[in-house]
């Protein structure tokens, strides 16, 4: 059985053969395996929950940069503000302007989440809605928040055609938000899709941020 160390090398020597970036998902497992990963030179790593990146945050390095990649609700914006460099689940106008008023003098990169999967309970804009959070921060600009990116989660199936599909809708999506929101901004860069199960044919479709947890530390610990 492979060490930790060989695992998280070859995965991230995959990752970045692709031009994207790894984030290690911690979600249940020890700050002891982080600070492993962190020896190893890795810096970005993802929590889902509010709760319990409030509580490693603290016992490890500042220079880790924590991605929170779980939906967000507004009246924990407060609290993820100090801890964050990317925040992937911008799902709603409101959210943003929350956001924003809370970000007070210092920059919050945030992507956009779309609905891309068949699932109707994963979160997301849509294509129309988003155009149209587009459209009223155009009209009232946010003054802290910089949009960097869209991320969007496939479909929980087997159909790695359906999968590709739904990334490949992902892309074009981040193309047309580029083209008419973002030509000349080269912040907005980022194309967060691809975790445990289907990071390959995100990495294929173009993903520049996967999301990696079970696959290098295990399945998760929820006792």
């Amino acid at each position: 059985m492979p060490t930790l160390s060989d695992a998280y090398s070859t995965l991230s020597r995959e990752v970045a053969a692709a031009g994207a970036r790894l984030v290690v998902v911690t979600k249940t497992h020890p700050v002891e395996v982080i600070r492993e990963l962190y020896e190893l030179g890795h810096r970005d790593f993802g929590e889902n929950r509010v709760s319990e990146l409030e509580e490693k945050h603290p016992q490890l390095p500042k220079d880790i940069n924590w991605h929170f990649i779980g939906h967000l609700q507004r009246n924990k914006v407060k609290n993820v503000l100090p801890l964050v460099s990317l925040i992937h689940s911008g799902d709603s106008l409101r959210l943003l302007r929350e956001i924003d008023k809370r970000a007070s003098d210092r920059r919050v990169d945030v992507l956009l989440q779309y609905h891309i999967a068949e699932e109707e309970s994963k979160y997301g804009l849509t294509v129309e809605s988003g155009r149209q959070l587009l459209e009223s921060i155009r009209e009232q600009p946010l003054k802290h928040v910089r949009i960097v990116g869209v991320m969007g989660m496939a479909t929980y199936t087997d159909d790695k055609e359906q999968v590709a599909q739904e990334f490949r809708t992902l892309h074009e999506i981040y193309s047309s938000v580029k083209e008419e929101f973002f030509l000349d901004e080269p912040t907005f860069s980022e194309i967060s899709m691809g975790m445990s199960g289907d990071y390959e044919v995100a990495l294929q479709q173009g993903s520049t941020l996967v999301r990696i947890g079970s696959r290098l530390l295990g399945e998760r610990n929820y006792d």
